[in-house]
């Protein structure tokens, strides 16, 4: 029997259950943010915009976007509400069960080590919906006492405070803020009903581990709470959940096979009310409450690895499974409501693979094939009249099933001790979420349906780049990315006017339906470059996209077009300066092209540029006092433009002082 290394006894103490990083995974573009790039924003989601093409579906941040449209994606290919990005904590799914949206309120930073932005790579071990990539989230190792704070105070009444605390055996997060926000519609056309959209939330976590039985095992619980204003009287949401997770693995030293089992289960509930709003933004009344959406969403997942040799194996397999149902009240025509709905349905999908990579001293060869099943059953919507009691609508969509294979392939090779190739080719889906499948909804005058008949999303993608180590860390790569069935919100007509799928239009609004609209082709360049002088730390990246629509029979009026919500350009820009032991100041721009609000491009959403300053004066070995200042050049963000030509802004300048601390 082969010399095993020493048990390395303080990791299994404090690290989650999961097996060492494939070595497969040097054949795919990946960026890692570690703790000192994490720790730069209060939340999440704004410190992954460091590496251009992750996004949100609109401009807005999650301090003032809605849950529906906190959906992440990668590469700027078609973004979408629900997101076509998998992020995973510790192995376990993160986005919503019903919506497929993530709520990175309940992700606060402290609680993290590293996050990994996987970019393309497929389904392969990840499962369904790593359409355009993964984000894995690491959490950080527990310590005794306190290992992460901030406390910060900001411009309109911005508060927020994050601690991460425990044992050797137990670790807990907790987090709470709170924002008057700003008013997304300022200067010209601004009215009466315009208002900040303001945010509370709070959120909380747990994570028990230890050694059993040989095994490293854990047991994780959080659950969240936010309500947040929409920046219109009569308009907020409320997003509340939880969820549980239990890990096992054996054992976890890095160049060893080994085993993880993962079970997990998640709850969530989304509040929602809509309001119409008077041509003049004079008033509004409501137009729809979304009185509840309970989901719950639950599966595991399984890997075995064995390591012989140059040779490393892989077999592993997950199936998650998601139920629920929105119920609302609409159709208000001055009176109060007098229309509610019930819709929703069940979706499962499951699949397994099996991946071998080989490593000579200087070639890596990486490649696998998945096979998944999937189904979206127990389809209902029914409308009845509050006055009445009588049923005015009911509808039960046939069930639907189907199986999807998918694979990967890729390769590395080392040039020189400091240069290599790299080239994948790649193959992923997603089905669609509960949200698309059955759930209408409204902003402002424009109406979106929903579809029981929806496909899931396949992709398939090629991709190759040249890279250097050194003083000098460099990448310059090219990818094309072919989307097929990609689930679109497809103008249908506008208002004024009664349409049989949605009833009556009124002026300035557009109605639309989620169909699988033909294909989206997209070429891509990416580069990014980091290099070190001592004190300083300069660091740089663009993503160049070209998409385009081929709308095919079921939407000739897009082919061509821009998929909505697509810049076809953006790049960042990084200053580190360490002036002195204890000062240390950053920088980071910002840049991302026009995009389209809308599937027709019709309207526009002009270029934003954004600059970001922060100085830090170090207190002691781990903690220090900041000021922030974002967008501090208050420049003009345009998040949105509705039928009208109305535009609604990103966030303006925002001036934040707080405590922080990281050990």
């Amino acid at each position: 029997m082969p010399d095993m290394p020493p048990p390395l006894v303080s990791e299994l103490q404090v690290t989650a259950p999961r097996l060492a990083p494939s070595p497969g995974d040097g054949a795919f573009a990946i960026t890692t943010l570690r703790v000192e790039a994490l720790a730069t924003s209060p939340r999440l989601d704004e410190a992954l915009r460091s590496e251009p093409g992750v996004a949100l579906f609109r401009r807005t941040g999650s301090e003032v976007a809605n849950p529906t449209i906190q959906g992440l994606s990668l590469r700027a290919i078609a973004p979408s509400g629900a997101g076509r990005t998998l992020v995973t904590l510790d192995g376990a799914p993160q986005n919503d069960p019903f919506g497929g949206w993530v709520i990175w309120s309940a992700l606060p930073p402290e609680g993290l080590a590293s996050a990994q932005i996987i970019k393309g790579a497929g389904a392969g071990p990840y499962g369904a919906g790593a359409l355009t990539g993964v984000v894995a989230l690491s959490e950080r190792a527990p310590a005794d006492g306190l290992s992460a704070l901030d406390v910060s105070a900001g411009s309109r009444g911005t508060y927020r405070a994050a601690a991460a605390l425990g044992s050797d055996h137990l670790l807990a997060v907790v987090s709470g803020s709170t924002t008057e926000g700003y008013t997304p519609i300022r200067g010209v056309g601004r009215g009466q009903v315009d208002q900040p959209a303001g945010l509370n939330q709070v959120s909380a976590a747990a994570r028990l581990q230890g050694e059993v039985a040989g095994m490293q095992a854990a047991f994780r619980l959080d659950a969240f709470e936010e309500r947040r204003g929409g920046g219109v009287q009569g308009v907020n949401s409320e997003a509340s959940g939880g969820s549980a997770t239990l890990s096992l693995a054996q054992p976890s030293q890095t160049d060893a096979g080994g085993w993880r089992v993962q079970a997990w289960l998640r709850t969530s509930d989304l509040k929602n009310r809509f309001a119409a709003v008077e041509p003049d933004r004079s008033a509004s009344r409501p137009a729809a409450e979304q009185l509840a959406t309970p989901a719950l969403g639950y599966g595991a997942n399984a890997a075995w690895r064995q390591v012989a040799g140059a040779w490393t194996w892989e077999i592993g397999g997950d199936v998650r499974v998601a139920d629920g149902e929105t119920r609302e009240f609409f159709r208000d025509l001055g009176d109060g409501f007098t229309r509610g709905r019930v819709a929703g349905g069940r979706t499962l999908v499951g699949g397994v693979y099996g991946e071998t990579t080989y490593e000579a001293e200087r070639l890596l060869l990486t490649g696998g094939l998945r096979l998944d099943g999937w189904s979206a059953r127990d389809a209902r919507r029914i409308e009845r009249d509050l006055n009445g009691g009588a049923i005015l609508l009911d509808s039960r969509a046939e069930d639907s099933s189907g199986a999807t294979p998918t694979g990967r392939l890729g390769a590395r090779l080392a040039l020189t001790d400091t240069m290599h190739l790299r080239g994948a080719a790649y193959s992923g889906f997603r089905p669609p979420s509960l949200n698309e499948l059955h759930r209408p909804f409204r902003v402002g005058n424009d109406i979106t349906e929903a579809n029981p008949d929806l496909e899931p999303e396949r992709l398939y993608g090629v991709e190759a780049a040249i890279g250097g180590e050194g003083s000098l860390r460099w990448s310059a790569g090219l990818f094309y990315n072919r989307l097929e069935d990609p689930i679109t919100n497809v103008t249908i007509g506008e208002g004024p006017g009664t349409f049989p799928i949605a009833g009556f239009i009124p002026a300035g609004g557009v109605l639309r339906q989620r169909q699988n609209v033909g294909a989206i082709d997209a070429l891509g360049l990416e580069v990014s470059a980091q290099r070190s002088w001592g004190a300083l730390d300069l660091r740089a990246a663009a993503v160049a996209t070209r998409a385009e629509v081929d709308g095919g029979s079921a939407a000739p009026q897009l082919t061509g077009l821009r998929p909505a919500q697509t810049p076809e350009f953006a790049a960042t820009l990084g200053l580190d300066w360490r002036a002195n032991a204890r000062l240390r100041l950053s920088a980071e721009a910002r840049h991302e092209g026009q995009r389209y609000e809308d599937d027709l491009n019709t309207r526009s959403l002009g270029a934003a540029t954004t600059l970001d300053l922060r100085s830090a004066w170090r207190t002691g070995p781990d903690a220090e006092i900041y000021l922030a200042a974002d967008n501090v050049l208050d420049a003009d963000i345009e998040a949105g433009r509705a039928g009208d030509g109305l535009l609604t802004l990103g966030a303006p300048r925002t001036i934040r002082v707080g405590y922080s601390l990281r050990r």
